[in-house]
Parts: structure tokens; C-alpha cells; sequence
């Protein structure tokens, strides 16, 4: 799979996650979460332009495609795969206090709403849904290398 194709999958998992009514559309309000889910970099400005772009009605909404273009934007050339890793793996040891090697679903909601105080309950609770695929009530490593980079 070349970096291309890995940016895609990675843009498809994202905007999935988020789609929790699995309409085919986001809102765009959500955007910067996802974005910042990410860990990608963006100004908010030139975000907001991209926005109008590809949402010219003003509708709140937009479909994968009109996400991809606009993620596409900001999304980094994909940096060694390895030095990801560890930079994940940092950002997960923050949040696994206990160093026993996962983080509960209530930590993961209580992230994500920091990340974006837009998020209903709802929303929260269907992203989990969707990255606690055990139903465990926690989140491992794998699972959280898989939210943040779609593999």
C-alpha cells in the first residue's frame, strides 16, 4: 500500500468514526476534532475557508469526499513509521497512569471531549463504541495505534 492509499484509509477511518448515525455526512463543526485526533497541525483560518469550499450551501455538513479534500490539506507527509510509533506511544503512556497497558474507555471519552467540547454524549459514546471493538471497557495500545492511524 503506497502513502497515498494509507492516507485515505486513515481519512476513511476517521470520518467513520465520527459518522456515528452512519449517514454518509459529518458535521463540520467536527472537523478540527477529527483534525486534532489526528495530530494533525491546521489553522484554523484556512480551515474555515476549506470548510466554505466544499460546503458552499452552508448546510453543517459534508460528505467523504468534501472531508478528504479538506483533510488532504493538512495532512503531513507520513513520517517514519517507527518514530510515529514511539510518539504514540508516549501520548499513550500519559494517559495510562498505571502502566498497565490500556486506558479505560471513560479516560478516551474524557480526551476526546477535550478535544472537542462540540461532542455530545452521544457522539462520544459511538466513537467508543467503534474503538473498543472487545467491549472491554478499555482501550489497549493496538487499539489506540488503530483510532490514531487506521491500521
Amino acid at each position: 500500500m503506497d502513502d497515498e492509499e494509507q492516507r485515505m484509509l486513515i481519512m476513511r477511518k476517521a470520518f467513520q468514526m465520527f459518522d456515528t448515525q452512519k449517514t454518509g455526512f459529518i458535521e463540520t463543526i467536527k472537523i478540527s476534532t477529527i483534525l486534532n485526533t489526528m495530530g494533525q497541525l491546521f489553522d484554523e483560518g484556512e480551515l474555515q475557508d476549506l470548510i466554505e469550499e466544499e460546503d458552499p450551501e452552508n448546510t453543517g455538513r459534508v460528505n467523504f469526499d468534501g472531508f478528504a479534500n479538506i483533510a488532504s490539506n493538512f495532512l503531513q507527509e507520513e513520517e517514519d513509521a517507527e518514530a510515529m510509533q514511539q510518539e504514540l506511544k508516549e501520548a499513550f503512556r500519559l494517559y495510562d497512569r498505571e502502566g498497565n497497558g490500556y486506558i479505560t474507555t471513560s479516560t478516551l471519552k474524557e480526551i476526546l471531549a477535550a478535544l472537542d467540547d462540540k461532542l455530545s454524549n452521544e457522539d462520544l459514546d459511538g466513537i467508543i463504541t467503534e474503538i473498543d471493538t472487545d467491549g472491554s471497557g478499555t482501550v489497549d495500545f493496538d487499539e489506540f495505534m488503530e483510532m490514531m492511524t487506521g491500521e
